[in-house]
C-alpha cells in the first residue's frame, strides 16, 4: 500500500468501540409485534428473511431461495416457517419465542404457511414488500382463497419510527464511520489508489468492531466524483483532486452512511463555490425539518437553494440528479424518502440522510451526507456535518 506505514499506524491505534450500545431487548421486539398487529387490516402478516425479520424477530438472516419467514396473526402469537435442517440455527437466532413449522428439502414451504393460515381461519394476508416474487407466487397458489395485499403500511409504519435503543445503535455506527473518515483522510498521498483506500476503510471498520467491516464503500477521485456512484476501475490520487468517500458499517444490523467530499491540495474557485453551495443546501434542508412537514418539502427546500445559486431546480445538470435523502435504519435505504411525491409527514423518531449532491458533468461532484433524526421540535444530527472543503471532520 502506498503510504503503508501511515495506514498501518492508523489501524494499530484503533480498538473495539469502548461503550457499545445495548442490544435490542425481547420486550422491545414484543412491542414491535403488538404495534404491527394494531396496524394490520388483514387477518395475518408474513415477513420473510431480511431486515424486517431481524426487526420483528431478531433473526439477522439474508433472504435466499429457501423460505424462512414469520407468520403473525392479527391476534395471537407468531409462527416461524423454517427448513428442518436450519431449526437449531434459527432457534439460536430468535429474539422472541415462537413455535416452528418445519419443512423438508423436497417439500413446498408455502403449503406449511397455507396450513397455518387455514388453522387461524385467515381470509386475508399482508405480504412483506421485500418477499421474493417466487415465494409470493407459491403462497398465492397454496392458498388461492386468501386475499393478499401489500404489508408496506404495516412494515413501514413500525420501522420508520426509531426507538431510543435504535437511535443509540445508529449513533454508534455513525460515530464509528466518522472516525474512519477522519483516519482515511490522513492516509491519502499522491498516487494512492481508490482500491487501497477502500481496503483501509474496511479494515478500520473491522478494527472498531463493526458487524462485518464496511457494509459498502465508494471512493472517487477527480472527475469520477461527478458520477454519484462512481466509475468502474481504479483511480490514482493527484494533487488538486476532489476526494469523495461514501461509506458505512453496521452495528447489530443498524447502518451508518456518511459521505465526505474534500480537496487533496488547494481548491479551485469553482470547487470552493460548489462546495459552499452544497453546504448551504444541506443546512437549509436540515433547518426545514419539523414534525408534520411533508418529506417532499425537505427535497424542495434543498432544490430552491440550488436554483437561487444558478443550478437546476429539477434533475438536470449541473445540479442535483437524485433525491435529497432517504430513510435509514436496519436497511441503508428505507422508507420514507426525502423526494418529490413522498407526502409522508415527518414524525419524531424518523431517521434520514441529508445529501443534496451537486454534479458538474465532466468535472467533479460534491456530496455532503450526514444523517439526522426528527425530534419533537426539529431535527438532531447524529454526527456533525463537514466543516470545510479542506477538513473532512
Amino acid at each position: 500500500m502506498i503510504g503503508g506505514s501511515t495506514a498501518e499506524r492508523e489501524l494499530a491505534e484503533l480498538k473495539p468501540w469502548p461503550n457499545p450500545a445495548p442490544a435490542i431487548t425481547r420486550e422491545e421486539r414484543l412491542a414491535r409485534l403488538a404495534k404491527a398487529q394494531s396496524l394490520m387490516t388483514t387477518d395475518a402478516l408474513i415477513i420473510g428473511a431480511g431486515a424486517s425479520l431481524r426487526y420483528f424477530a431478531g433473526v439477522g438472516w439474508n433472504a435466499t431461495e429457501r423460505m424462512v419467514a414469520m407468520l403473525l396473526p392479527k391476534r395471537g402469537e407468531p409462527v416461524m416457517i423454517c427448513p428442518r435442517f436450519e431449526e437449531g440455527s434459527l432457534r439460536a437466532s430468535l429474539g422472541i419465542e415462537a413455535p416452528m413449522r418445519l419443512w423438508e428439502e423436497h417439500e413446498n414451504p408455502a403449503v406449511q404457511a397455507a396450513q397455518v393460515l387455514a388453522e387461524w381461519g385467515a381470509a386475508s394476508l399482508a405480504i412483506d414488500p421485500a418477499l421474493a416474487f417466487a415465494m409470493f407466487d407459491a403462497l398465492r397458489l397454496a392458498a388461492p382463497e386468501v386475499v393478499m395485499v401489500n404489508a408496506a403500511p404495516v412494515v413501514d409504519g413500525c420501522r420508520s419510527i426509531k426507538s431510543p435503543a435504535e437511535l443509540a445503535l445508529m449513533s454508534q455506527a455513525k460515530a464509528m464511520t466518522l472516525e474512519v473518515h477522519r483516519r482515511a483522510a490522513r492516509i491519502l498521498a499522491p498516487g494512492i489508489t481508490t482500491g487501497e483506500v477502500r481496503r483501509f476503510i474496511d479494515q478500520a471498520h473491522r478494527a472498531l468492531g463493526a458487524d462485518d467491516g464496511s457494509s459498502f464503500c465508494a471512493v472517487q477521485f477527480g472527475e469520477a466524483s461527478a458520477y454519484p456512484h462512481g466509475l468502474p476501475g481504479e483511480q490514482k490520487l493527484q494533487d488538486g483532486d476532489l476526494v469523495l468517500i461514501d461509506t458505512g458499517c453496521r452495528v447489530q444490523g443498524y447502518n451508518s452512511d456518511i459521505t465526505r467530499t474534500y480537496v487533496f491540495g488547494q481548491p479551485t474557485q469553482d470547487q470552493l463555490r460548489v462546495w459552499q453551495v452544497e453546504k448551504k443546501a444541506q443546512a437549509a434542508a436540515f433547518a426545514a425539518v419539523k414534525p408534520g412537514v411533508l418529506c417532499e418539502e425537505i427535497d424542495a427546500v434543498a432544490r430552491r437553494v440550488l436554483a437561487e445559486e444558478g443550478f437546476s431546480a429539477d434533475y438536470e445538470l449541473p445540479g442535483l440528479p437524485h433525491r435529497t435523502g432517504h430513510g435509514t435504519g436496519l436497511s441503508i435505504h428505507e422508507a420514507p424518502y426525502l423526494v418529490r411525491g413522498d407526502k409522508t409527514p415527518l414524525q419524531p423518531g424518523m431517521c434520514f440522510s441529508n445529501e443534496p449532491m451537486i454534479v458538474i458533468p465532466g468535472e467533479f461532484g460534491v456530496r455532503l451526507e450526514d444523517h439526522f433524526h426528527v425530534t419533537e421540535d426539529g431535527a438532531a444530527w447524529f454526527t456533525p456535518p463537514q466543516p470545510a472543503i479542506d477538513r473532512p471532520v
